[in-house]
């Protein structure tokens, strides 16, 4: 199927709600192009659904062979799912994509993941008048109803903490980094920027997969995946959002964060190409900060776990967003029975404004 016209089904659907952000096309058509590695452990099968001509839902199906090896499943996946309020093509989409995983010898199915859980995943039930930030989704509210019909029952909740900077002052921040670096003396705090990436990511590719590696269907990204994400994130980072804690010279953790272009992207509908770019470019060049950032990841390895190495490096963003004048923070997603980051969060003022549902359903 010609990518272009699966990406653009979502246009109508999605697109037509009024907080939503319509994710870059050239973006979207490189993760799921061949170029991606995902695609070197995992296969997929993608329908789009018309009515009188007139596109009116898509999936994806979606197999990982690395899931299967992780956790020793037989569980595949459905993605990039659209849909107008819609039963029957609903059923129709949803019945396509958990035929074809079951052809491939699964007995379960589980999404929608936007192709897997390192990447966009889940479908908003809550909050639906805030807009998405950059790399999460946005859906009209009719498709949990849709989906729940089919039999599909909830798997897991994620869920968006939104955190007011105004709640956490120099004051608060400067005392609570000061405890925390006596708590743990002997981590330091490396900024990741665009210079130093290449020369960390060694270091990074190490910590990320050890420090998610318990999580609820978590699989660890292979080395070229990671380069993969790298190179598309590398242009956002900005130095005081990503820290790489490091104890005795060994990775400990990672945070990694960066500005919410979403702000100035709602105009463009998924294409960069149109009138008033020369408006959004100081943002997407960096030159100027969008109002809100994104915490997309913050992790620690089990060795390190319960020493404020998570609060250490949050304390230390915080502080940092600051002085760049962000005014808010989007942590997300986290799931939602992750009570230490709950825990945080809440130490920071942080509200649950966002949930994102992950459903199953065996077959």
């Amino acid at each position: 199927m010609e990518l272009r016209r699966f990406w653009e089904v979502m246009v109508p659907l999605s697109g037509a709600q009024p907080a939503c952000v319509l994710p870059l096309q050239d973006e979207v058509l490189v993760i799921l192009g061949d170029r991606n590695p995902f695609w070197s452990h995992a296969r997929r099968q993608l329908w789009i659904a018309e009515r009188g001509g007139i596109p009116v839902g898509r999936i994806a199906g979606i197999v990982d062979a690395e899931h299967q090896r992780v956790h020793g499943d037989r569980t595949g996946f459905f993605g990039y799912w659209e849909c107008a309020d819609d039963a029957e093509a609903a059923g129709l989409l949803l019945g396509a994509a958990s035929d074809w995983v079951r052809s491939q010898g699964c007995d379960r199915i589980r999404g929608p993941m936007n192709p897997s859980i390192n990447e966009e995943c889940g479908r908003l039930v809550q909050g639906h008048d805030r807009p998405n930030a950059v790399m999460m989704p946005h859906n009209p509210a009719h498709l949990a109803r849709c989906i729940e019909a089919q039999g599909f029952q909830k798997a897991k909740d994620l869920v968006a903490f939104d955190i007011a900077l105004e709640d956490s002052p120099a004051e608060k921040l400067d005392g609570f980094r000061e405890a925390a670096a006596r708590r743990a003396p002997d981590v330091r705090l490396i900024p990741v920027t665009r210079s130093n990436l290449d020369a960390l990511l060694p270091a990074l590719k190490e910590i990320y997969n050890v420090a998610w590696e318990r999580n609820w269907s978590a699989v660890p990204m292979t080395g070229p995946e990671i380069d993969f994400l790298a190179q598309r994130l590398k242009p956002l980072l900005v130095k005081g959002l990503v820290w790489l804690a490091e104890s005795r010279g060994q990775p400990a953790g990672l945070l990694l964060a960066v500005p919410d272009v979403n702000e100035v992207l709602g105009p463009f509908r998924g294409h960069l190409l149109r009138p008033g770019l020369f408006k959004a470019l100081p943002v997407l060049l960096g030159l100027r900060q969008p109002r809100c950032f994104r915490l997309i990841a913050l992790g620690v390895t089990a060795a390190h776990r319960r020493r404020g190495l998570e609060g250490m490096m949050f304390a230390e963003t915080l502080a940092a967003a600051r002085r760049l004048r962000f005014s808010r923070c989007e942590a997300s997603w986290v799931l939602e029975d992750n009570r230490p980051v709950h825990r945080l969060a809440a130490l920071f003022g942080g509200r649950i404004e966002k949930i994102y549902r992950i459903y199953d359903k065996a077959l």
